[in-house]
């Protein structure tokens, strides 16, 4: 009897040593397709490491920003891995907040698309591993456009969407000539109409860290964005993001959108659109200049420096951003379905060129992004949709509410762009850029 409850005892025992010794990796990520996927494929995962278990914490974009950067500056210890991108990566590393990912021959990792290393790294140590990459392009309905009798070439004006979007609006039958983001961020509405003032021939600071947001490029650029959705955009287009976007247009709601290239997967999937077999697509509309008209993003995956749990983490981080992962999710769901935008061996891939008809497109805008010259007049940052500095973050966040202020009608465009020139010149000044 004795043996029994010892053997009893040192069995229980040896279960909570293993219950103890079982590894929980918490990952914070944001709530687009590819992620709700990866979630799903993580059992592949689980079972091949039987010791590591993941937990996810999906939040909206802008509520996952804030979370990440306040748990990494605080050292939290909330996140065992964070969905980050090309914003925060380069200052959180130079920082030291980021564990340095080293990975080893079979990862490949020359196989990730240079414009995603190098945005992900800093002095040559990558920091960070994409997930999946972008930039930005045009999104259009061609049915619609061949029955108004425009054709849209590769490169469009802001002018031509402009004719399109007044053309191919049709409310009265549930169809609105563009759809345009317009809630508030930094890398929202803010990240979207930096590129636009881009082609415009603007810039967010000059070669003194002067904030530019007063300038004729600003005025003209926020302009024509609150006048073109004011009349040809859904309703309440101040509230719409990515995903009340990607909802839209897959319902036919939508004639044009432009924003992230990932989108295409999701439009041109027929089993998430209504219109798939209508899209079509051209590169990011410009005006003055191509200069800075497509954005250079990647979702991808960091460790916080001093995690306790770096080689569990760095496991998962590998498979999720490998290869293998992509052909996992190739066998799931189809080639047009994979993560893009990272590797040059997907864009080689015979089968996914076939089944993606948005690739040519898609590596175009990405080759194309150069966060070096992203503006006609010379600026001192880094970044297409953004400036590389860790002021920005708030800055274009406050700067994103204003845009959107005057997109609901609360106020006019000079005055959101006054009240943003105040805004970006006190913290600037107060940073130490200048007096």
């Amino acid at each position: 009897m004795k043996f029994r409850i010892a053997s009893a005892l040192t069995a229980a025992m040896m279960t909570a040593g293993m219950a103890q010794a079982a590894t929980e990796l918490v990952v914070a990520t944001v709530n687009n397709g590819h992620m709700i996927e990866m979630q799903k494929l993580t059992k592949h995962f689980e079972s091949a490491n039987p010791g590591i278990t993941v937990k996810w914490v999906t939040l909206e974009e802008g509520v996952l920003r804030q979370r990440v950067t306040t748990d990494i500056a605080t050292k939290g210890g909330q996140f065992d891995i964070m969905t980050i991108g090309m914003y925060e990566t380069p200052i959180w590393g130079k920082k030291g907040w980021l564990q340095e990912l080293k990975t080893d021959a079979a990862y490949d990792a020359d196989d990730i698309l240079p414009a995603m290393r190098n945005g992900l790294s800093v002095d040559g140590k990558m920091f960070a591993v994409p997930f999946y990459g972008e930039s930005s392009m045009l999104m259009y309905r061609k049915d619609l456009t061949d029955k108004a009798g425009i054709k849209i070439p590769n490169n469009p004006t802001w002018d031509l969407v402009r004719e399109t979007a007044a053309k191919i609006h049709d409310p009265a039958n549930g169809v609105y000539g563009i759809c345009l983001r317009g809630k508030p961020g930094w890398g929202d509405n803010a990240a979207f109409l930096t590129t636009v003032v881009n082609t415009y021939g603007g810039q967010w600071f000059d070669m003194k860290w002067k904030p530019q947001l007063e300038s004729k490029p600003w005025k003209d650029a926020i302009g024509m964005y609150v006048n073109l959705l004011t009349k040809y955009g859904p309703p309440g287009s101040e509230n719409n993001s990515f995903n009340e976007i990607l909802a839209l247009y897959n319902e036919g709601k939508c004639g044009m959108w432009i924003d992230a290239t990932i989108a295409a997967s999701f439009i041109s999937d027929s089993r998430q659109s209504k219109v798939a077999d209508k899209v079509a697509f051209a590169q990011a509309p410009t005006q003055v200049t191509p200069k800075g008209a497509n954005w250079l993003w990647a979702w991808a995956l960091a460790i916080p420096a001093g995690s306790k749990k770096v080689d569990a983490a760095t496991k998962f981080v590998t498979w999720a951003t490998s290869k293998e992962y992509i052909e996992l999710v190739a066998k799931t769901n189809g080639w047009a379905s994979v993560p893009t935008g990272t590797r040059k061996s997907t864009y080689a891939n015979p089968n996914f060129v076939k089944a993606a008809r948005f690739a040519d497109a898609e590596k175009a805008a990405i080759d194309t992004a150069n966060p070096a010259d992203s503006t006609l007049p010379k600026s001192p940052y880094v970044g297409v949709q953004f400036a590389a500095i860790p002021e920005f973050q708030s800055i274009g966040t406050a700067v994103g509410q204003e845009l959107t202020a005057a997109l609901a009608g609360k106020k006019s465009v000079d005055a959101a762009l006054k009240a943003s020139q105040v805004i970006a010149d006190r913290q600037m000044k107060k940073a130490g850029y200048y007096k």
